[in-house]
C-alpha cells in the first residue's frame, strides 16, 4: 500500500496523538513527558532500540529495513518543545498548562514523525537503518545542538539528515524549499553605556548616557546600509533601551541596549560582532562615556545541501500536487541549522494553510496536514534506501 493511503487510515489516530501533546505542552529542555509519550508510542510500534537522555531530554530510535546491505543511515528530525505564550485558538483541545502552549506546531511535527514511526516499523520496506529524532529545546534552548554535542550522528552514524517545519500562508498540500541558505543565523547583543550621572538642570557636570545610548542605536543602524552588499541580508534590530533612572529630572548614568542581528551570511555573521564593537565603543568614545559590548551566539545559517535538497524536493514530489522548489529564504532562526552543520541534508516547510503566523496565541495547526508530513518523512527513508 502506497504510504500516503496508509497514512490517511491512520490519520485520525495521529490526529489524536496531536491533540493530546496539545493539552500537555512542555518548555525547553523540560520536556518529560512529553518523551515519555513517544517513547511508549514507539514501544508499541514494535520498535526496540530506543534511546532517552540525549542532549539531557531528546529521543533517538532506530528502525531497521528489511536488509542493511547498503549500510546507510538516514536521520529523521522533529521537535518536540513549546513556547511560553497564553493560548487563545479557542480549540477544544487547548493547552491545560497555564501560560504554555504549542504556538509553532511542534505537536504536529513530533506526531508527524511517529506516524511515519508506525509505518516504517509495519513495512520495513528498505536497505538501511532510519534514525528518528525527537529533540527538546529548540525555541530558543539550542537543543539540536545539544544532542549533536552529545554525539548524535556519530553514535548512530547518520549519513544525512532531513527535517520538516509547518509553514502558515503556505496552501494545505504544498511544499516549499531552497537549496543553501533557507532560514538566518540569529545572535544577540548586549551594550552597557556608562557615562557620569547627574542633574538635568547641569548637564555640563555629567556625561549624558541617554544622549550617548541615543547615538549609538542610530549608528548601530548604518551598519547594514553602509557595510553590507546591498543583495545579501542582515537585519539588524536594537529591540530594548533602558537606563537606571526613570525620573524625568536625572541624567541616567548608566544605560542597556539589546538586541539582535540576522543575517543569510556566515560571513556576514562574523564580520557583524566587529562591526558592532566598533561602533558602540567609539561612539560612546565620542561623547565621553564607555561602552561594553557582550556578544551572544545564536543560531547558525540553516544551510541547505544541493544534493539534500533535491532529495527533499523528490520526496515531496511524490506526495504532493505542488513543490515551491526555489522559495525565498526568511529571516527567523532555526537550530536545525546545527545538525546540517554536521551533515548533508536539508529542510523543507510544509504548508499549513490560512492561518495565524507562529508563536501567535492563537495560531493553530492544521491537521490536514498530518498525512503529507507522515508521507513525506516515509518517501525519504524508502526512496534513499530502497529495498534490495
Amino acid at each position: 500500500m502506497p504510504a500516503k493511503n496508509r497514512f490517511a487510515e491512520m490519520h485520525q489516530e495521529i490526529t489524536a496523538w496531536r491533540h493530546h501533546l496539545h493539552e500537555n505542552p512542555e518548555l525547553m529542555y523540560e520536556v518529560h513527558e512529553t518523551a515519555a509519550f513517544v517513547v511508549e508510542r514507539l514501544k508499541a510500534f514494535g520498535i526496540t532500540d530506543i534511546t532517552t537522555g540525549v542532549g539531557q531530554t531528546g529521543v533517538v530510535a532506530v528502525i531497521e529495513g528489511k536488509t542493511n546491505t547498503s549500510g546507510r543511515a538516514i536521520g529523521l528530525r522533529a521537535d518536540m518543545d513549546a513556547l511560553p505564550i497564553p493560548e487563545a485558538s479557542g480549540v477544544d483541545y487547548a493547552s491545560k498548562t497555564p501560560g504554555v502552549m504549542h504556538a509553532c506546531g511542534h505537536d504536529g511535527h513530533t506526531s508527524m514523525l511517529l506516524g511515519a514511526a508506525k509505518y516504517l516499523a509495519e513495512t520495513r520496506n528498505f536497505d538501511g537503518k532510519a534514525v528518528l529524532i525527537f529533540q527538546p529545546a529548540e525555541e530558543g534552548g539550542a537543543g539540536g545542538k545539544a544532542m549533536c554535542d552529545d554525539g548524535l550522528m556519530d553514535r548512530w552514524g547518520i549519513q544525512e539528515v532531513y527535517g520538516l517545519h509547518n509553514m502558515p500562508g503556505l496552501p494545505v498540500g504544498e511544499f516549499a524549499i531552497r537549496p543553501g541558505p533557507l532560514m538566518a543565523s540569529s545572535d544577540e547583543f548586549i551594550i552597557t553605556v556608562t557615562g557620569k550621572g547627574g542633574h538635568a538642570a547641569a548637564p555640563h557636570e555629567a556625561i549624558d548616557t541617554t544622549l550617548a545610548a541615543s547615538q549609538i542605536v542610530v549608528s548601530l543602524h548604518s551598519i547594514v546600509s553602509r557595510n553590507v552588499d546591498p543583495v545579501k541580508r542582515v537585519v539588524l534590530t536594537v529591540g530594548t533601551f533602558e537606563t537606571d533612572s526613570t525620573a524625568s529630572n536625572v541624567i541616567a548614568h548608566t544605560a542597556k541596549l539589546q538586541g539582535t542581528v540576522r543575517t543569510l551570511d556566515p560571513e556576514y555573521r562574523i564580520q557583524a560582532e566587529e562591526w558592532v564593537r566598533r561602533v558602540a565603543e567609539s561612539t560612546a568614545a565620542a561623547f565621553g562615556a564607555t561602552a561594553e559590548v557582550e556578544w551572544v551566539p545564536g543560531y547558525p545559517v540553516t544551510i541547505n545541501d544541493e544534493n539534500g535538497t533535491a532529495h527533499a524536493i523528490e520526496a515531496a514530489l511524490a506526495v504532493a500536487a505542488k513543490v515551491n522548489a526555489e522559495t525565498p529564504p526568511i529571516m527567523p532562526s532555526e537550530d536545525f541549522s546545527y545538525m546540517l552543520e554536521q551533515r548533508p541534508g536539508a529542510y523543507i516547510f510544509l504548508g499549513n494553510g490560512d492561518t495565524q503566523m507562529c508563536h501567535h496565541p492563537a495560531y493553530v495547526f492544521d491537521d490536514e496536514a498530518i498525512p503529507l508530513g507522515c508521507s513525506w518523512f516515509a518517501e525519504l527513508v524508502e526512496r534513499r534506501m530502497p529495498a534490495a
